[in-house]
C-alpha cells in the first residue's frame, strides 16, 4: 500500500483480480476508504467534505477513479430528511405496526414515498419507489442519522446526485472521475443486504457481453453485467455500515465512459417475469 493511503485508519482492500471488460486481462483492483468526521447536514458541500477528509488520509484522485458515495450523505446534504414527529400515521400504519413492533411512522412515510405496494407480510414492506427502485420501506432510514428522531428518505434523483458532485470534483481538481451513489438493499431469495447503485455519472453502468466468444469460442447471447451494482458492492466492503465511511474510491478498474443513467439497471416491467 502506498504511503498516502496508509494514513487511513481502514486498509485498502487491494490485490482484487478480475476481468478487464475492456481486454480481458486480469489486473489489481484498489478500494481506499475515504473516512469521514462529523455530520452532513443540510447544505454542506459534499465535494468539500470529501476532499478534506481525503487530506486528512493522504488521498488524491488520479484519472479513471471510480468515487462511490453512501446516498445518506447525498441525502442529507441535500435536505432529504424528516423529522418523524412531524408524521401522523394513517389508521392502516399504526395497525400494521403495532402488530408487528414497528414505528408506525416510518411505515407511513414508507407508503408516502412509494409509487406502488408491492407486498406487505412478515412485517415486511417491499414498495416501489418514484425512482422505479423495488425495496423495503422505499429507502427510508432511521439509521446513522440522529438517534430515530429523524429519517432519510433516498435522493429525489440520484443520477443529479452523481453527476453534480463529478462536476463539482472536475472543476476543483481538473480529474475526470465517475461518480455512483449507493445503497443497500435486500435480495428476493436471499438474505442479507448488498450493496447497489442508486445514481451514477460519467460511465455506463452495464458491461454488453453480447455477441463476443469466450475462450472456449462459444458465442455469449444473454450476458450483461451490471458493473455499476459490482462497483456499489465492492465498495460496501471497505466501507461496512458503522464505521463513518461513506465514501470510497475504486481504482484500477476498465470502465466506460458516458452519460449512463441508473435507469439502464432497472427491468422495464414488459420484461419482468415477476409482474
Amino acid at each position: 500500500m502506498g504511503k498516502r493511503a496508509a494514513k487511513s485508519d481502514h486498509r485498502a482492500i487491494e490485490s482484487w483480480t478480475c476481468s478487464s471488460h475492456d481486454h480481458e486481462v486480469s489486473r489489481e483492483i484498489r478500494i481506499l476508504p475515504i473516512q469521514v468526521a462529523g455530520e452532513i447536514l443540510s447544505g454542506t458541500s459534499l465535494s468539500r467534505t470529501l476532499l478534506a477528509a481525503m487530506r486528512e488520509c493522504g488521498l488524491c484522485f488520479e484519472n479513471d477513479d471510480i468515487l462511490v458515495v453512501k446516498h445518506k450523505i447525498a441525502s442529507k446534504s441535500e435536505g432529504a430528511i424528516v423529522a418523524l414527529d412531524d408524521i401522523v400515521p394513517s389508521a392502516g400504519s399504526r395497525a400494521w405496526a403495532r402488530r408487528y413492533g414497528l414505528d408506525a411512522r416510518v411505515c407511513e412515510l414508507a407508503l408516502r414515498e412509494s409509487k406502488r405496494l408491492v407486498r406487505r407480510k412478515h412485517g415486511v414492506m417491499i414498495t416501489e419507489t418514484r425512482h422505479g427502485f423495488v425495496c423495503a420501506n422505499s429507502g427510508v432510514d432511521v439509521s446513522n442519522v440522529d438517534g430515530g428522531e429523524h429519517a432519510v428518505l433516498l435522493p429525489a434523483d440520484p443520477d443529479r446526485s452523481a453527476e453534480k458532485l463529478r462536476r463539482e470534483l472536475k472543476k476543483e481538481l481538473g480529474v475526470d472521475v465517475a461518480v455512483i451513489v449507493s445503497d443497500s438493499f435486500g435480495r428476493a431469495w436471499r438474505e442479507g443486504l448488498t450493496d447497489v447503485a442508486l445514481g451514477v455519472a460519467g460511465m455506463q453502468p452495464l458491461v454488453d457481453y453480447r455477441g463476443r466468444r469466450d475462450p472456449h469460442g462459444y458465442r455469449l447471447h444473454s450476458t450483461v453485467h451490471a458493473l455499476a451494482d459490482e462497483l456499489a458492492c465492492a465498495a460496501g466492503l471497505a466501507s461496512g455500515k458503522l464505521a463513518r465511511t461513506p465514501a470510497c474510491i475504486i481504482r484500477g478498474v476498465a470502465w466506460k465512459r458516458g452519460k449512463g443513467s441508473v435507469r439502464q439497471l432497472i427491468r422495464p416491467a414488459k420484461r419482468d417475469l415477476f409482474r
